[in-house]
């Protein structure tokens, strides 16, 4: 119970990412994959499940397959348990994810030290929040020095890097996911 896997898919959602990546029309896949608009609309919006024989037409229009569209599916449930126990770790044992699956939002909790001298820059949003430890953070040119429970927003297109300044430190970040386009690129950027 609570566990992801155990719940049906929204493939919905990864039609809808993969059709926008390439900039294309519900029409425009209609025509290639000879399945209507409204159908379409329909899975998108995950009011319609597709049989095995229209999910792959509409991963041949939008040129994936079956198989990549329903890796990229959204579960179908609403509440998610992430357990502090470790088995949400990646190769990296700094790094945690705190949401699984491909979401609106990604989290993520850093452990310890960081790359200092990597600099990022996000498409949207995202919000820093120090949980234990503190760290400082350079963004557009002016340093920042957060301690346990302070938080630092960053709008979209911000250069920044970081770095804990106390062993143990965690950190966590919250972003709105790169596959969402919250924010247009600025002029300028």
């Amino acid at each position: 119970m609570g566990d992801h896997k155990e719940q049906p898919l929204r493939v919905g959602a990864a039609v809808r990412r993969r059709r926008r990546a390439l900039e294309l029309t519900l029409a425009v896949v209609a025509e290639r994959s000879g399945l209507s608009v409204p159908f379409l609309s329909q899975v998108e919006n995950d009011r319609a499940r597709p049989s095995r024989s229209s999910l792959e037409k509409v991963a041949d229009a939008l040129r994936t397959t079956a198989v990549e569209l329903l890796a990229a599916a959204d579960p179908a449930c609403s509440v998610d348990v992430v357990r502090a126990d470790g088995s949400e770790w990646g190769p990296d044992p700094r790094v945690r994810s705190l949401v699984r699956g491909h979401h609106q939002m990604h989290a993520s909790e850093f452990t310890g030290d960081h790359d200092a001298g990597r600099e990022f820059q996000y498409r949207n949003d995202q919000l820093m929040y120090v949980a234990d430890g503190a760290v400082e953070i350079e963004a557009e040119g002016r340093a920042y020095r957060l301690g346990r429970g302070d938080t630092l927003y960053l709008t979209g297109g911000v250069r920044h890097r970081w770095r804990a300044t106390v062993p143990d430190t965690r950190v966590v970040v919250v972003a709105v996911a790169e596959h969402i386009e919250a924010v247009r690129d600025r002029p300028g950027r």
